[in-house]
């Protein structure tokens, strides 16, 4: 019996030990898995450009405002021979349309295959790649020239970019739900990424290069993906009725401009962090974001109410609102090298709008082909290609 009376309290002891011990493994596993998830970094660009970028990328040209190299007329000795042209996808027409920017007429028009979405600049801005969807291919377009050359076979082009070091193709492939990294030398297969939602279709690189933050449309919520490790950080939902569209860093690398075509605006999210800021209300529909050359103010396309509305970074105010006359579907597209002309594809009107960005004033209104989609203004300034429809710092 005494022998029991000190064998119980001895056990007790031992499982009191084990299960803190086991609290303590647990407490340290989740917090391991959370840093993973949501890891806080150093806030606001000025901080982050001060510690190593993604290896390879080229260094950040100013500390305040990552369009620096994209002032109006900077074009490359790359590109700077090219002919000005506007690159129209037309999705339903399985062709591209190329429109003389000085005339504001179609100069050529060329099949390409099924279903084409984006016209996107490589990393070294040498080639324009048309993203035939259902198509399963790329259509090389030489720039210097403004006709098509080979076509390759990849799977599920919805969207195309380039990481920031110029080593990787992120193919997004929407239907597979895949982010599929191929080496941008020769566009062969390097590694896909399954993602955690449906209709991944968007996205931007942080100032630094180290992750990217993509939109996923049909799950409404957001994904962070590591860059250099090819990896999924972390999912942000958006909230309920959710259809986030078009992503765009702020210039001091600091907010994440989230287009959203059920919401009718555009969210803003701390990438650091990985959490929610806000929403500045645009429109119906809004969809594409561009930055103007001075890097001031963000151009956003509200397509179900035809109009286009322009936001201030400083303020993160709606500052103006440009209607189309008679209306109209603007959706995605880019500015003009000088900065002047803003081009949007119609893409349910069978046209491409050009606006004078001093005061939102329709310039033309274009034919095209049926479904004109991310059509691509080329050359524009910068040093390297992030892809999309012109992502240049």
């Amino acid at each position: 019996m005494k022998r029991f009376r000190y064998a119980v309290p001895t056990l007790l002891v031992l499982l009191a030990l084990g299960v803190l011990g086991f609290l303590a493994a647990r407490s340290a596993l989740v917090h391991r898995v959370q840093s993973v998830v949501a890891k806080p970094a150093a806030r606001g660009h000025a901080n982050r450009v001060s510690e190593p970028g993604l290896p390879g990328m080229p260094p950040v040209m100013d500390a305040v405002d990552i369009y620096a190299a994209d002032r109006p007329g900077n074009l490359s000795a790359v590109v700077q021979d090219f002919p000005a042209r506007v690159y129209v996808p037309n999705s339903r027409s399985n062709s591209v349309s190329v429109i003389d920017p000085a005339t504001f007429q179609v100069i050529d028009r060329f099949p390409v295959g099924r279903l084409p979405q984006h016209v996107t600049p490589s990393y070294d801005m040498k080639t324009l790649w048309v993203l035939n969807d259902k198509g399963n291919s790329l259509t090389r377009i030489d720039p210097a020239t403004g006709k098509p050359k080979e076509t390759i076979r990849v799977r599920d082009p919805y969207n195309m970019y380039f990481t920031p070091d110029g080593k990787y193709a992120i193919v997004v492939a929407e239907q597979e739900r895949r982010l599929d990294f191929l080496n941008a030398s020769d566009m062969t297969l390097h590694h896909s990424l399954q993602v955690p939602c449906r209709g991944v279709d968007h996205m931007d690189f942080s100032a630094d290069g180290k992750y990217l933050i993509a939109s996923c449309e049909f799950s409404g919520s957001l994904i962070k993906v590591d860059v250099e490790r090819q990896e999924v950080l972390g999912t942000l939902p958006m909230g309920p009725h959710r259809m986030p569209q078009d992503v765009k860093l702020s210039p001091d690398g600091t907010v994440f401009y989230v287009a959203d075509m059920h919401a009718g605006g555009v969210h803003m999210v701390d990438g650091d962090q990985f959490r929610y800021i806000g929403f500045i209300p645009t429109g119906k529909g809004a969809h594409g974001l561009y930055v103007s050359r001075d890097s001031r103010v963000l151009y956003v396309s509200n397509r179900d109410e035809g109009s286009v509305s322009v936001l201030d970074f400083s303020s993160r105010k709606e500052v103006a609102k440009w209607r189309l006359p008679g209306g109209g579907s603007p959706d995605m597209g880019g500015v003009s090298a000088d900065g002047k002309v803003l081009w949007l594809a119609g893409r349910y009107n069978s046209e491409v709008y050009a606006i004078d960005t001093r005061d939102g004033r329709l310039l033309a209104r274009i034919p095209v082909g049926r479904e004109p989609h991310g059509l691509c203004v080329y050359p524009q300034p910068g040093r390297y290609s992030l892809g999309h429809t012109g992502i240049f710092r």
